[in-house]
């Protein structure tokens, strides 16, 4: 019987890794919220940002995946150094996945324009499923007799990035460290872990004239053994106040994008993902809303 527990819980969390490929969230404005996909991003701009992710994926299929993203970053006095920290929930059927991180990073600047970031984040994971929620062919089926199973794991990451006004390039290392997930007090082997994700990001600042801005940005996701995947996609920014942008992710979905930032300090985001793959026939789409307010923002002369 506790075998047919290990089997159940690991195919319900071996189902989400495989239909996401990556078992952190994932979510379309990357180009607005990239501290969460990489801690050396934090406190390289001059003010203090509180965001709120929130992703309603593959609408109209029964217990399709729900993220929210809670995350904030901001420079040190000293402008050498950032530090910030963020927490989601993932939420998949059964399945709940939640993780609290806090990130600290240091500046080095190797020329007047250029500067190199190196960040470590740390923090916890916990990984859970709810028997209750869970129907079985056979109702007398004592295999989630314990209901609620949940299990509490360190997290531990780098990042380094090299940027200047104009472009940006680096890369991350979310879960470098493999911590082994037991579902229960009496297990003494398991091959469930956490997955070592690599993310490569890069992007250009274009400016076409006084008002208008163009921004192009990739990220190359890649997750052994699963398959590399990608996102590029391109945004046309007006007076650094609104815009509108299309992005396209690799055998899964292409995306629409606008937003608007008030007195530079206020932003409301809104992406829509068009699905281009097999999903396409039972969902709508996928919806993200996204939020950011912004501290101690100095206005630029």
């Amino acid at each position: 019987m506790k075998q047919r527990k290990h089997i159940l819980i690991a195919l319900l969390f071996g189902l989400v890794e495989l239909v996401s490929a990556q078992q952190l969230p994932q979510y379309t404005n990357y180009m607005i919220n990239s501290y969460v996909l990489n801690p050396a991003w934090s406190g390289t701009k001059d003010y203090f940002e509180v965001q709120s992710n929130n992703r309603y994926q593959w609408v109209g299929i029964t217990d399709a995946p729900r993220t929210y993203i809670l995350s904030a970053n901001g420079p040190y006095k000293t402008k050498n150094m950032g530090y910030g920290g963020y927490v989601f929930t993932d939420i998949t059927g059964p399945t709940r996945r939640i993780g609290l991180s806090f990130s600290y990073a240091y500046h080095a600047k190797l020329t007047e324009t250029m500067k190199l970031s190196m960040g470590l984040t740390g923090g916890l994971l916990q990984f859970a499923v709810d028997g209750s929620k869970i129907v079985t062919h056979d109702a007398n089926d004592p295999v989630m007799s314990n209901g609620y199973q949940s299990v509490i794991v360190p997290d531990f990451g780098f990042g380094a990035l090299l940027h200047t006004d104009k472009y940006y390039a680096g890369f991350s290392i979310p879960q470098i460290y493999q911590s082994k997930l037991k579902f229960f007090d009496y297990t003494t082997s398991t091959l469930s872990k956490l997955a070592t994700h690599y993310f490569i990001m890069g992007g250009y600042k274009y400016d076409v004239n006084e008002d208008i801005r163009i921004e192009p940005g990739a990220v190359i996701k890649f997750v052994p053994p699963a398959p590399v995947n990608f996102d590029v996609g391109v945004r046309a920014i007006y007076k650094q106040m609104a815009w509108a942008g299309v992005t396209y992710r690799s055998s899964d979905a292409i995306a629409f994008m606008i937003g608007y930032t008030y007195k530079n300090y206020l932003t409301f985001a809104y992406s829509y993902d068009m699905l281009t793959n097999h999903l396409k026939n039972y969902s709508t789409g996928t919806h993200e809303v996204m939020f950011g307010l912004r501290f101690n923002n100095k206005p630029k002369r």
